[in-house]
C-alpha cells in the first residue's frame, strides 16, 4: 500500500490523556524522529495546527490503542473521537496505526540508555515507533 502523500512530512501522534507525543518523518527519507510532545488540553488542536504549519506536515498518523487481544477499549474510542475532531479542524489526510505496547517499548529503551528522561520523552519515542511501523507497512 502506498503513502497518501508524495512530499512534505508525516506527523505521528501518540495520544494520551495528559500529553500527545509527536514524531516526524520526511516522506522522501522515511526516517522517523521524536519531535517532542504537546499538552492534551483545551489548546491541543491549535498546538498541533501550528506544529503542522511550521513543519510543513502533509499527513497525520494517529496511534490507535487496543488491548492485548486487539480489541477496542475506552481509550480506543477516546482516541478515535480525538482523531475525528482533529480531522474536522485540519485539512490533512489521517491514517490510523496500531500502537500495541509502543509506550512500554519506549520506556524500556530510554531506561536502557541509563540517562534521565521525562515522560514527554516516552511519548515522543512511542510516536516514533508508531510512525516507524506505519512507514514499514506502507512502503
Amino acid at each position: 500500500m502506498a503513502l497518501s502523500v508524495t512530499s512534505g512530512k508525516i506527523l505521528a501522534l501518540d495520544v494520551g490523556s495528559v500529553r500527545i507525543g509527536l514524531a516526524l518523518a520526511d516522506v522522501r527519507t522515511r526516517l522517523p524522529v521524536p519531535a517532542g510532545a504537546v499538552a492534551h488540553d483545551e489548546k491541543v488542536v491549535e498546538s498541533i495546527r501550528e506544529f503542522c504549519k511550521r513543519e510543513e506536515v502533509a499527513q497525520l498518523v494517529i496511534g490507535l490503542p487496543r488491548n492485548m487481544q486487539g480489541r477496542d477499549t475506552a481509550q480506543t474510542e477516546a482516541v478515535r473521537a480525538f482523531g475525528a475532531a482533529l480531522q474536522e479542524e485540519l485539512p490533512l489526510p489521517v491514517s490510523w496505526q496500531d500502537e500495541a505496547v509502543t509506550s512500554v517499548r519506549a520506556e524500556e529503551e530510554l531506561r536502557a540508555r541509563g540517562r534521565p528522561y521525562a515522560k514527554e520523552d516516552i511519548d515522543a519515542l512511542a510516536a516514533t515507533y508508531i510512525l516507524e511501523d506505519y512507514l514499514h507497512e506502507h512502503v
